[in-house]
């Protein structure tokens, strides 16, 4: 896209002061070269004139006036570009080269809206052309801005006396862009020490049946992370509306049955004045969360992935969750949905572990189980029955199932199965059948079913205690 009548972005004096500086200090070469390109000067003969700076730099030689107006002679742009006359002129143009870093930025700015500019035109172009699915179009308008954006802060040396201090007051942790805590922890000490918390570019799956608690600790660890440790945290929710979850998030927090909770939303005199205080204290809590839901009931991997970009550059985000893979649609439009749906869901965990790479954030994804779970005895979960699963369990670094006994056996009939043994009613083993990065095993926690709520077992007892005191 080009504007006839408008000048594209430039600040000459800029471009001049740098090539100034590099003729006044020989040192100041060293301070630009791996972050300023010739392509980003707008003046052609200062693009000539700084790439000759960096032959000879490449070279190891002096850069000064009669050494670059020797390169310059060498490829025939000396008397083009304004002879010795210009060489003088660029030194006296600036008074020191202590500021050379911030004329470089200044030349990098203007450059970077030049090139914002140049990709209008191809996101016009793309518009032009148009084609069958448009989401896929979408994407490659995005892709365009998006490379535009992280082009433009290369990577550098960094003293290893930093990375160490870093290393110390995160304890390894790798940072991310409006990272606002190291590593995202579950809330959940046992799960933590065995994960060593929710990494950042790892894509999670939690999976189980219907009805055993897979969305009620993604709230779980959704919740610890924001309002305990100020984390952003992203949630498609592709199976419940954003008020089903406001309510269980709210139950948990004010500790009353989600039923109950409705029923005082419609009457308040179902509930008492202490509950009343409690879901105020809850609200308002939670309305400071850094929280954000999206619960569009019908979402590709691609919309998915836009919304996400899209939230972590307005906001820096440190965690998204997805409420569950299996709803999540095929590629685009049309002939998407006729392919074979294992396939699918290879594509959709693949986006999905680009995605957490891509934002450098943990990936939870929910799944559910196949009914062959149903089917055998017992009812333990196993990698093999991940539901359509394709290539999630190879895309995962880490895969965790819920598997709660007494959500297959009432306690009559596990007293008359096992009469010696207690029965296990909230218990909910958390199976950690794939860890890429290190060990797997089994992390036991408590299950509270009127508020949908997990505890770690150490707390369950204080728990139970508070709320038949709250009921008596």
């Amino acid at each position: 896209m080009t504007f006839p009548d408008r000048l594209p972005p430039n600040d000459i004096a800029a471009e001049e002061a740098v090539l100034g500086s590099l003729l006044l200090d020989e040192e100041a070469i060293y301070k630009v070269a791996s972050r300023l390109k010739p392509e980003d000067f707008f003046r052609e003969k200062n693009r000539w004139t700084y790439e000759a700076c960096l032959a000879l730099y490449d070279r190891r030689e002096s850069i000064n006036q009669i050494t670059l107006a020797h390169e310059l002679a060498q490829t025939d742009r000396l008397e083009e570009m304004g002879g010795l006359a210009y060489l003088s002129y660029l030194v006296t143009s600036v008074p020191t080269s202590v500021f050379v870093e911030h004329y470089a930025q200044i030349v990098q700015r203007t450059a970077t809206m030049r090139k914002l500019i140049g990709a209008s035109g191809q996101i016009a172009a793309l518009g032009f052309e148009g084609g069958p699915d448009a989401d896929a179009v979408l994407d490659k308008a995005e892709d365009i801005l998006f490379h535009l954006r992280g082009g433009r802060s290369p990577q550098d040396f960094v003293p290893i006396r930093d990375i160490i201090d870093r290393y110390l007051e995160t304890g390894g942790a790798e940072e991310g862009r409006g990272a606002r805590v190291p590593r995202i922890l579950t809330g959940f000490e046992r799960m933590d020490r065995v994960l060593g918390g929710l990494h950042r570019s790892d894509l999670l799956i939690l999976a189980a049946r219907p009805g055993i608690g897979k969305t009620s600790l993604a709230l779980s660890i959704a919740y610890h992370a924001a309002v305990k440790d100020g984390a952003y945290v992203a949630s498609f929710s592709l199976e419940m509306s954003k008020e089903q979850l406001v309510e269980r998030l709210l139950s948990a927090e004010a500790n009353i049955d989600v039923q109950r909770l409705r029923l005082g939303h419609i009457d308040p005199s179902y509930l008492t004045a202490e509950e009343h205080e409690r879901i105020i204290e809850g609200t308002a809590l939670l309305s400071e969360a850094p929280i954000f839901v999206d619960d569009s009931p019908i979402m590709n991997v691609v919309e998915m992935r836009s919304k996400a970009r899209r939230l972590h550059y307005d906001v820096g985000l440190d965690l998204v969750i997805v409420d569950y893979l299996q709803l999540i649609t095929g590629g685009g439009s049309g002939s998407g949905y006729q392919e074979n749906r294992v396939q699918q869901m290879s594509e959709i965990s693949r986006s999905l572990k680009a995605l957490a790479r891509e934002l450098h954030v943990p990936v939870l994804a929910l799944s559910q189980l196949s009914r062959a779970v149903e089917s055998r005895q017992p009812h333990i979960p196993q990698l093999s029955d991940l539901r359509e699963s394709g290539s999630i369990e190879q895309d995962a670094d880490v895969v965790m199932f819920i598997y709660r006994e007494d959500a297959y056996l009432s306690q009559e009939e596990w007293e008359r199965r096992y009469p010696t043994r207690k029965y296990p009613e909230g218990i909910a083993n958390i199976l950690i059948a794939k860890h890429r990065n290190g060990p797997t095993g089994q992390v036991d926690l408590y299950f509270q079913k009127k508020t949908a709520k997990f505890f770690t077992l150490a707390t369950q007892e204080m728990a139970s205690a508070e709320g038949m005191a709250r009921d008596a």
